[in-house]
């Protein structure tokens, strides 16, 4: 058409008007516009640009104005998911579809490759589709994600008549097929939270996708839409089908969350939905929340932000529970399926609640509701969300309960029973009955955890520990076999419940957590024994992790220290238990097979003293069984083997390492001075690679921080190091790493080329600083280091071992971090003798026993406060 303005002009006038909008809405939302409002002026904008790019489009494609409304007749251009819903956030991509009444239709594919063409041209990110009204209808009944896309479709232009065709046709079907839908929704959203955190409390949590936040908003509009033919939250108010209360909690959540998301796409320039640690701490000094000798400001923060989401979670719960169409029964409903209990409960098959007509007085009495959770856990059932709701409810209004002798021995009661216990306890929790029979439940409610040994916050952390100590009930290990006999499960339950329950305050969490525990005793009139037990557990809750991971099991006089602190047997059965369900309660795969087993061997270690001398008597049966063992894998040679074997220690002896142990023995034993042996595996019960060097004494003195240097250059972060003096002078050191370049088992050529550096390391002793490679990575987020809120620390212990100095180091983890701290030691002519490095998913904890060149101790402090120095300069260096 002759008034078609020029192609680059129409496209650099959008780009303008998008750069400029994006900034004038920035400053509105600086100037605090709510965070609905800026998102509708965004979608106003991207409304006021596509439309430019559509009319442009269609001036491309046709060449008269009769053209033209022949072809706007036949189309209609629809928004759909977020920007149909007008809440899409600055940076966030456009959906869009060429609605028409036939795909073959004159100029329509032309016309779509136009359009799309020039949204792209101006910048923005483009899902886009051409669907007939049958196929838009069609596929939305088959795939969820296209369905809760269409659910926000919005018309921006076109044949309205053929819009409105399109969307009644659609809602009919969905409602038609409802049940496969539910499913289909249903799963797909049960899947994206497995992703993304299938819990409110994630401490990194994904602001779009992750439990609790804008995505389960969005679902509640796709269960409305199915079941009541309504998307909209206030609509469906109206309509009766969602209370005042949980509109309201959607709307401020919807408010709080979409302000922030639009805080971190402003400052990021491009789509971020992360709430990483840097935005936490950067935007809670935006909203002014100042640090108090309480909390940090940025733990204030994220606890609102909890408050919010767990709120939504509750919500969307009630909602979608409530939301039934009829024809979805549940068989609790189905006589025959249920049956009475006590007078006022009924069980089902699955689940277990009140009957109707006793719930208005059961729903405030705490004892009626521990009954419940007892029988619920006795008879391995769920309660129903009915009944669940309107505990909650009432619960919420009161301010404190009678803790009766009657509401504490049924609480101890449901604490000493394994089955269905942690959700039990998280049930508790969310009805807010937890704390008002432990009072200190109420501090750690949504209490961020600011450190990167955790994932989740202290109340999460601590519900996921009492699970996790349940779900050793059924491992076929030394850990399961521990926790199936232990008499006592109601104080290690308890303990796992309070020991994290000291945080937050300024003293140390151990010290707090010991207290709470006293008067948690006190409140429950335990014995005193019962006391004793529980206070030690809560105040030495970090002890047996601590001794594990940081110091020599081989050493005789570590065991017994350890033991001497665990006291009995039955508390370090207890210590053992709690402390891998604390580690496992981490994080994901902390507790991995390396650390449980390095648990597992000191706590057999310490049962020797604590239970008697037979046991002691089956150790050394068993460590001479096994030299035996080893002895008939070996060959019949002039050399004798018994010095070799005697000097083992266990760790080479298990069943699983002698054959590997005597391949070993083979190859060292007629090794010369200067030469030096490899080996490698891939361990994949770890997700590891094991690498191996020996030689004599003299040929590896000196070598550690090479060994170290060669295996960080090649993008190995190290899990662990030990160090192994076998006999005649001979040295075994084994190293266990992550290969950040395979995502398993690392090709043969790769293991060679490591295995001949490693060997040149050795055998040169030439001191070339390895070049640690760096990888670009996607994420924008900062480390933990770069916020630093927890500082580097060295630690000198010069009693604990008899013949040698102990170094524990704590820092953030990098790469190449091991080799700059062994580096450190060689330069101060310091040997090291046993290495355990230990890995908490952004943190490291490595401890060295290490002497001076002629086998000494360090004595000197101008020596102590110069290997502190150094170490620390090392530690902190910019990367």
């Amino acid at each position: 058409m002759s008034n078609v303005p020029s192609f680059n002009q129409a496209i650099v006038d959008s780009r303008e008007q998008l750069e400029s909008g994006r900034e004038r809405l920035k400053q509105q939302h600086q100037s605090g516009s709510p965070g609905i409002q800026v998102c509708t002026g965004i979608s106003d904008l991207f409304d006021d640009i596509v439309l430019n790019l559509v009319n442009l489009a269609f001036d491309q494609v046709t060449s008269s104005e009769s053209e033209r409304q022949q072809l706007e007749q036949v189309i209609a251009v629809v928004a759909h998911g977020g920007y149909g819903r007008r809440d899409v956030a600055p940076y966030s991509d456009i959906d869009l579809m060429l609605l028409c009444s036939q795909s073959d239709a004159p100029l329509v594919p032309e016309l779509a490759r136009a359009i799309s063409q020039n949204i792209y041209d101006v910048g923005l990110q483009l899902g886009f589709a051409t669907r007939t009204v049958k196929e838009a209808s069609s596929l939305g009944l088959k795939d969820a994600k296209i369905f809760t896309s269409l659910v926000e479709s919005r018309l921006l232009q076109g044949n309205q008549d053929l819009f409105n065709d399109f969307f009644s046709r659609f809602r009919r079907r969905s409602r038609n097929n409802w049940k496969s839908l539910i499913k289909l929704v249903y799963a797909a959203r049960h899947e994206e939270r497995l992703q993304y955190g299938d819990t409110v409390h994630l401490l990194k949590p994904n602001i779009k996708r992750s439990r609790g936040t804008l995505r389960d908003l969005q679902f509640v509009r796709w269960i409305g839409f199915l079941v009541h033919g309504e998307a909209e939250p206030v609509t469906l108010h109206r309509l009766g089908t969602m209370t005042r209360e949980d509109y309201r909690t959607l709307r401020n959540a919807r408010d709080f969350l979409l302000q922030i998301r639009n805080e971190l796409h402003f400052q990021a320039g491009k789509s971020q939905d992360i709430l990483n640690r840097f935005e936490q701490v950067r935007i809670a000094k935006e909203l002014e929340y100042e640090d108090t000798p309480e909390s940090l400001g940025v733990e204030q923060f994220m606890q609102h932000y909890f408050e919010h989401i767990s709120q939504v979670r509750y919500t969307v719960t009630h909602f979608t529970q409530s939301s039934r169409p009829e024809g979805w029964s549940s068989k609790m409903s189905i006589p025959g399926f249920v049956r009475k209990l006590d007078g006022k409960f009924r069980i089902g098959p699955y689940s277990i609640g009140v009957l109707p007509q006793h719930l208005d007085r059961i729903k405030s009495n705490v004892s009626d509701v521990l009954h419940l959770m007892e029988l619920a856990s006795r008879r391995n059932r769920r309660i129903d969300h009915r009944t669940w709701t309107a505990v909650r409810e009432a619960m919420m209004e009161m301010e404190e309960v009678e803790l009766t002798d009657q509401v504490t021995q049924q609480f101890l009661a449901l604490l000493g029973r394994p089955v269905r216990l942690g959700e039990q306890l998280r049930k508790l929790h969310q009805m807010r009955v937890l704390e008002k029979i432990v009072p200190a439940v109420k501090h750690a409610r949504n209490l961020l955890q600011f450190n990167d040994y955790h994932k989740y916050t202290v109340d999460e952390h601590s519900m996921r520990a009492v699970k996790k100590a349940t779900d050793f009930y059924g491992e076929p290990t030394v850990l399961g076999n521990v926790y199936r006999e232990l008499e006592n499960k109601m104080i290690l339950h308890l303990a796992l419940l309070l020991h994290d329950l000291g945080k937050g305050f300024p003293e140390d969490h151990s010290e707090v957590g010991m207290q709470i525990a006293e008067k948690t005793a006190e409140r429950f009139s335990l014995t005193e024994h019962n006391t004793d037990v529980l206070m030690h557990l809560v105040h030495k809750h970090l002890l047996m992790a601590h001794t594990a991971f940081r110091q020599d099991l081989h050493d005789e006089n570590v065991i017994i220290r350890f033991a001497a602190e665990a006291r009995s047997l039955e508390q370090l059965q207890m210590l053992f238990v709690l402390t891998c369900a604390d580690l496992a309660a981490v994080g994901p795969d902390v507790l991995n097979k390396w650390k449980q087993d390095l648990i597992t061997e000191l706590y057999l270690k310490a049962r020797i003293h604590l239970s008697g001398e037979s046991q002691a008597k089956f150790a050394k049966e068993w460590l001479k069984t096994q030299q035996e063992k080893l002895g008939k894998l070996l060959p019949q040679t002039d050399l004798s083997w018994e010095p070799y074997l005697v000097k083992l220690p266990p760790a080479l002896l298990d069943d699983e390492h002698l054959q590997r142990t005597a391949d070993y023995l083979q190859a060292l034993a007629p090794l010369s001075p200067g030469e030096v042996l490899t080996w490698s595996r891939y361990v994949p019960e770890r997700n590891a690679t094991e690498y191996a060097i020996g030689a004599k004494q003299e040929t590896l003195d000196g070598c550690f921080h090479r060994i170290t240097g060669v295996l960080s250059s090649q993008r190995n972060s190290i899990l662990g190091a030990e160090i192994f003096t076998l006999n005649n002078d001979l040295v075994l050191d084994r190293f266990f790493v992550n290969d950040l370049d395979h995502a398993n088992a690392p090709s043969e050529d790769r293991l060679s080329l490591i295995q001949q550096k490693l060997k040149q390391a050795v055998e040169l002793k030439e001191d070339i600083k390895p070049i640690f490679r760096q990888i670009w990575s996607a994420s924008s987020e900062k480390t933990a280091s770069d916020l630093n809120p927890l500082p580097s620390r060295v630690g000198i212990d010069n009693k604990s071992a008899e013949s040698h100095t102990i170094i524990t180091v704590f820092a953030y983890d990098r790469l190449g971090l091991l080799y700059n701290i062994t580096k450190v030691l060689f330069d101060l002519e310091l040997d090291v003798h046993v290495a355990k490095i230990g890995t908490y998913i952004d943190q490291v904890v490595d401890v060295f026993y290490v002497t001076d060149r002629n086998g000494n101790k360090i004595e000197s402090k101008e020596q102590f406060d110069t290997l502190r120095e150094k170490l620390l300069e090392q530690i902190e260096k910019p990367k």
